[in-house]
């Protein structure tokens, strides 16, 4: 394992890009590696290529894999990494695919005492950290629910497939169990801080409910969205995300605002910022940082939350993100 040296996969995709000068700025050196481009600097492997991506993870500590659909290339590029005895995350949203890395891969990871951490992403990830800070010390959760508000999504070509590759009934946790989503899904009035300020919202579960279920015995949860932003995900007319500053950011703005019940008590907290694509980049550098500088006791596959102190990483997100 060669210390500090990062694989990216599907580095020529938007998050991916993000994920790169992510890495470099905080010092780490980046292999990218792509699907289909050769590059100068880079390395090419497809994922029906197992002899391709072991070569492409050669002399690499860990790998952030970018390419969705997450079905499709996290099963391989886990399996790659297992033998390689090096770290993996991922930025999934599906549900199913974080389902499968955490219930499949934790034995041999722990085996080989390497970290598989899937979901470390905006969705997913971010939910499961907040959803962990606002209960903390709790000694019974009735109930999380995530609300995401978004003032527009003009989504990637890798959101697109990755929407059209996933078709299983979403889950929620109900009754302390994962359960389909009720149809027709429910709706509600939702108070979001400034600027959205009270939305309809929709239920639209993503990855934070696998990951939540994972760790916290929570009796009910449930993912919320906006309407503006689901309009945009079903019109094929909807363009790509367009940069508005010099980093690549777009100018989208969201707010993700979680509230509790735990203990018979209710609480809540919030954080706002811009772009959920670049924002991602933080959060699963942070998360590939952390464990490269200070490994844990234990490999395995692991919730984002059951693997970080909730509060000192929120904390570290600070210049990205606004705590509410």
């Amino acid at each position: 394992m060669s210390a500090r040296v990062v694989a990216v996969y599907g580095a020529t995709g938007h998050t991916g890009r993000f994920v790169l000068r992510e890495l470099q700025s905080r010092g780490y050196p980046a292999v990218p590696v792509s699907r289909s481009h050769t590059r100068e600097g880079w390395r090419r492997a497809s994922c029906d290529e197992p002899d391709a991506l072991d070569e492409a993870l050669r002399g690499t500590c860990a790998v952030i894999n970018c390419a969705g659909p997450f079905l499709d290339t996290a099963p391989a590029l886990i399996e790659t990494a297992l033998r390689a005895g090096i770290h993996y995350f991922d930025i999934s949203a599906e549900q199913r695919s974080v389902r499968q890395s955490l219930a499949t891969y934790h034995d041999e990871a722990r085996q080989r005492g390497t970290v598989v951490l899937p979901a470390m992403a905006f969705y997913g990830g971010l939910a499961d950290l907040l959803a962990t800070e606002v209960t903390h010390g709790a000694g019974s959760v009735e109930r999380i629910e995530v609300g995401v508000a978004l003032d527009y999504w003009h989504p990637t070509l890798g959101t697109r497939n990755t929407g059209d590759r996933n078709t299983a009934r979403r889950l929620v946790v109900a009754d302390g169990r994962l359960a389909p989503l009720p149809r027709p899904a429910p709706a509600k009035d939702w108070r979001f801080p400034a600027p959205f300020g009270m939305q309809s919202v929709v239920a639209v579960p993503l990855s934070e409910v696998v990951t939540i279920h994972r760790h916290l015995a929570a009796a009910s949860v449930c993912g919320y969205m906006n309407p503006a932003p689901l309009r945009d995900l079903e019109d094929p007319r909807t363009s790509t995300p367009a940069a508005s500053d010099p980093s690549g950011r777009s100018s989208q703005r969201f707010v993700m605002d979680v509230h509790a019940v735990s203990d018979g008590r209710r609480g809540r907290i919030a954080v706002a910022g811009r772009d959920i694509y670049a924002v991602t980049a933080p959060i699963v550098v942070e998360a590939c940082a952390r464990v490269l500088e200070d490994p844990p006791a234990a490999g395995g596959a692991y919730a984002p939350a059951e693997l970080f102190d909730a509060h000192d990483f929120l904390a570290a997100l600070a210049p990205h993100l606004r705590i509410l």
